[in-house]
């Protein structure tokens, strides 16, 4: 149905003052879980039902959330870590330093050669005497070291060390690991908008399939009171005599058609209905009303101006996606060129233990600081690293690669887009000019047929052209506006 411009008019001013309400009234039917039918629902409205209760979506937030919290995780490695390792061991044995008691020789002061002379045995000349058996000295005192004096009891041992570690320089890996989570975190976005658009084109697609059907459902109602109007004018004319029997049963196979179009058409609606309201992450039997299911006059709907090509590249997020990838990849490549580079830290440690041998052995608590530094230098790992470093920028060059290739399909897939845009629009403007000139042959054989210069056949004909007619201008009708949100998405700007 096309409406004139006054009552468009009327229509958008009663549409303006009566949004607030729809809203809360749309809003209060949301918060019911037991509401069966909703107030006047706005292709808008769907699409924010669809983006806030789809799962996919959602998924993707949770995507989101995790790069944001990877990202955190990469700020803290500049940071100093800091840890703490507690230990107990049980021994079976305890520690004897000595076999046996020790003897010691020991020394004596010799004022004739001011030094100590160890006190050994002589013989009358003072000579010394050897041991026969040992072949050694033999001393006239010892001291001795009994074997229980430097025997310890270890059976159970307790350590542990706080240690303190802050890196000075890691080979760039830290910075390349924070570059890495911040484009982590730009493509999860990304992956969030680009699933949003495609859950929207879906949405747009449900929704307009719903008006159409709804429009072709009122043409099967008129076209099945057409035909059946043609039944009732032949039975009258076959009871007068005028018209075979055979006439009738052509208008009666007609008829039953019609029905049986307008039984399909119905059932096909309600089905889109549940369609659009599980996309909607609705309970499908919930009944909505559509606020553009007395569809409009599509000569409203205008195709974008001139376009950009750079600006479309930087909209598009699956393109964004691939150039987040290869920030990513370049990250990657720092980190293996990382590991060919010296790296740096500092360490302190507070270390614990009992027993502890600080002063003496001693079974009880004791321990202290240390303070020192790392370094560490790869020389020689056969060309591993270096190959690593290769195998990751050649995996950035690839990217680029395809980066390249996706741009010039994009470049393709919108000059395609228009084209179907103002395709559609002629088509609309043709399927118009039929229209007018179906309801005038329709006009003309209803006269005929009633002048008697015209068959049943003739008019069947002309209602059948005329339902064609219509039924064609509500596709054209449809196809502007897919065409029009295909046209959005493809130029980036169905970002919701």
């Amino acid at each position: 149905m096309i409406y004139g411009d006054s009552a468009y008019f009327h229509r958008c001013l009663v549409n303006l003052n009566s949004q607030f309400m729809k809203k809360l009234i749309l809003l209060f039917a949301l918060t019911l879980p037991s509401a069966g039918a909703f107030a006047s629902v706005s292709l808008d409205s769907c699409r924010n039902m669809a983006v806030r209760n789809n799962k996919t979506i959602r998924m993707a937030e949770e995507n989101l959330k995790s790069a944001e919290y990877y990202k955190k995780a990469a700020q803290s490695a500049y940071l100093p870590g800091i840890d703490f390792t507690g230990t107990y061991m049980y021994n079976q044995h305890k520690i004897n330093l000595l076999g046996e008691d020790a003897k010691l020789p020991t020394m004596s002061f010799d004022p004739a050669t001011q030094s100590y002379q160890y006190n050994i045995l002589k013989d009358p000349t003072g000579a010394p005497i050897k041991d026969p058996a040992s072949g050694s000295y033999i001393p006239t005192e010892v001291a001795v070291i009994p074997k229980e004096a430097m025997s310890y009891d270890i059976h159970n041992v307790f350590a542990g060390a706080i240690t303190l570690t802050q890196p000075i320089f890691m080979g760039g890996q830290i910075k390349a690991l924070n570059e890495i989570a911040g484009y982590g975190e730009q493509l999860a976005k990304a992956s969030r908008n680009s699933l949003s658009q495609d859950v929207v084109f879906a949405v747009d697609e449900a929704y307009w399939l719903v008006v159409s059907l709804k429009e072709k459902k009122q043409l099967a109602e008129s076209f099945v009171n057409l035909v059946d109007t043609l039944r009732y004018n032949v039975q009258a004319m076959v009871d007068e005599g005028v018209a075979t029997r055979s006439d009738l049963l052509t208008v009666e196979v007609k008829l039953n058609e019609a029905k049986i179009a307008m039984t399909k058409v119905d059932n096909g609606l309600t089905l889109s209905r549940m369609a659009l309201a599980q996309l909607c992450g609705l309970p499908v039997n919930t009944s909505m009303q559509l606020q553009d299911e007395e569809l409009r006059n599509a000569d409203s709907v205008q195709a974008e101006g001139d376009v950009n090509l750079d600006d479309v590249y930087g909209r598009r997020q699956d393109l964004e996606m691939i150039r987040q990838g290869i920030n990513m990849l370049k990250g990657r490549e720092k980190l293996a060129m990382g590991d060919m580079l010296p790296k740096i830290a500092l360490v302190g440690a507070y270390s614990f233990s009992n027993p502890n041998v600080i002063d003496g052995f001693e079974k009880r608590f004791g321990g202290g600081f240390s303070v020192g530094a790392m370094v560490t230098i790869p020389i020689w790992h056969w060309g591993g690293n270096y190959n690593r470093y290769r195998a990751a920028k050649a995996q950035t060059n690839a990217s680029r690669l395809l980066l390249e290739d996706t741009e010039e399909k994009v470049s393709l897939q919108v000059s395609q887009a228009q084209f179907s845009f103002d395709e559609a629009k002629k088509t609309y403007t043709m399927t118009v000019s039929n229209l007018t000139k179906a309801d005038e042959n329709l006009r003309q054989a209803q006269i005929g047929f009633k002048e008697g210069v015209l068959t049943t056949t003739d008019v069947i004909g002309a209602q059948t052209a005329w339902l064609q007619a219509n039924s064609e201008k509500i596709d054209a009708e449809i196809g502007i506006r897919l065409c029009q949100t295909y046209l959005s998405k493809v130029l980036g700007k169905l970002v919701y």
